[in-house]
C-alpha cells in the first residue's frame, strides 16, 4: 500500500485524482357535470351554490399555502443574508441542492488500496457527484470555541465531525451541543496515534475503543472513521470493519486560517471534494476557527460551490 502521509496542520501533496395536469382537468370536467345534472333535476339548488364555495375556499388555501411557503424561502434567504453579514463573509454562502435520491456508489481511490480491499471499508478523498458542492469535515476536538458553534448554526453549514476521545473527554457537553445541532460525530480513534506502529490489537482498541466512548456519551455509533494523519495500514482496515466501520472518508483539501492546500496538481476544488481542518484555536493558527470558516467560505463560494452534508452521499 501506498501511505498517505500528512500532518495534522500541514497537506502534503498526494496522487493526481482524477397528480398532473390532465388528471386535474378529468376531475374538474367530471365535478362539472354532477354540477349540471343536479341543476336539471333540482332546478339549482343552494347544493350547488355551496360546492362552489367549497371548491373556491379550496383553491384560496391552496394559494396562501404556496405563498406561506414563498414567504418562509424569502424569510430564510434574508436570514441567511443577515447571518453572512454578521459573521463576516463577504459573499452569502451558496445553498447545497437536495440530497441525492440514489447514493453514489464509494469506492477506494486508486492508489490508496491495502491488500483484499475489496473485503475492507472504502477510502476516498472525493465523493463521485456532478453536483457542484463540497464536503467540511472537522478532526480531533482540540479547540472548543463557542463562537465557532454559533456561526454554524445562524450560517446553517453543514460539517462532520472526527473526534479522539483524549481531546475531546474534558468537555463533552461542547460536542452534545454539536451534536443537537444535526451535526454527526466521528471516530478519530481515543488517542490520535500513528496506526501502522501499532499492532492489529492495539489499533482495534484505539478504533473500537472510542466507538464505545461515542456510543457511551453521544448515543450512537459512529460509522465513518478517519485515521489520524491519513495513515493506515490493513491491520488499519481489518480493525476499523470489525468495529462496525462503513467508511474511511480521507481529504483531497484542507484549510486553515490564511489559506487552503490542495492535494490534486491543480490545486483546486473539484466537485465532491472533501475538505479537512481541524478544531484549532489562535494557540495553533494565527486566527479563530469563525476565522478559519471565513477562509473557508471565501474560497468555496468564489469558485461556485455549496458545502453539503457528508452523510446525505454515504
Amino acid at each position: 500500500m501506498q501511505l498517505v502521509r500528512q500532518k495534522e496542520d500541514k497537506a502534503q501533496q498526494g496522487h493526481r485524482y482524477a397528480a398532473g395536469p390532465r388528471g386535474r382537468f378529468g376531475v374538474a370536467v367530471a365535478t362539472l357535470l354532477v354540477a349540471a345534472l343536479g341543476t336539471a333535476c333540482s332546478g339549482g339548488s343552494g347544493a350547488d351554490k355551496t360546492e362552489k364555495v367549497k371548491t373556491g375556499n379550496g383553491a384560496e388555501a391552496g394559494a396562501a399555502g404556496a405563498l406561506s411557503a414563498a414567504e418562509k424561502a424569502k424569510a430564510a434567504q434574508q436570514a441567511r443574508i443577515a447571518a453572512a453579514k454578521k459573521w463576516g463573509l463577504r459573499k452569502v454562502p451558496l445553498t447545497a441542492p437536495a440530497a441525492p435520491k440514489a447514493k453514489p456508489e464509494i469506492t477506494t481511490r486508486d492508489g490508496f488500496e491495502v491488500e483484499d480491499q475489496e473485503e475492507y471499508p472504502p477510502v476516498f478523498t472525493t465523493i463521485p457527484t456532478e453536483d457542484k458542492v463540497v464536503f467540511l469535515t472537522i478532526d480531533d476536538g482540540a479547540e472548543k470555541d463557542p463562537q465557532f458553534l454559533k456561526m454554524m448554526q445562524e450560517l446553517k453549514i453543514p460539517y462532520t465531525a472526527f473526534l479522539s476521545d483524549y481531546l475531546v473527554r474534558d468537555n463533552y457537553p461542547y460536542f452534545k451541543a454539536m451534536q443537537a445541532a444535526g451535526v454527526t460525530l466521528n471516530n478519530h480513534t481515543l488517542n490520535h496515534r500513528y496506526m501502522p506502529a501499532l499492532s492489529y490489537e492495539k489499533q482495534r482498541e484505539e478504533i473500537c475503543g472510542q466507538q464505545d466512548t461515542i456510543q457511551k456519551q453521544f448515543g450512537k455509533r459512529p460509522t465513518l472513521f478517519r485515521p489520524p494523519y491519513g495513515n493506515y495500514n490493513q491491520d488499519t482496515l481489518r480493525a476499523a470493519k470489525s468495529c462496525g466501520i462503513k467508511a474511511v472518508p480521507l481529504w483531497n483539501a484542507e484549510a486553515f486560517t490564511n489559506r487552503m492546500d490542495y492535494r490534486e496538481w491543480d490545486r483546486d476544488l473539484h466537485p465532491g471534494d472533501i475538505i479537512l481542518t481541524h478544531f484549532r484555536g489562535k494557540e495553533d493558527w494565527k486566527g479563530t476557527m469563525p476565522d478559519m470558516i471565513r477562509q473557508v467560505m471565501k474560497t468555496v463560494t468564489d469558485k461556485g460551490y455549496a458545502v453539503a452534508r457528508l452523510e446525505d452521499y454515504l
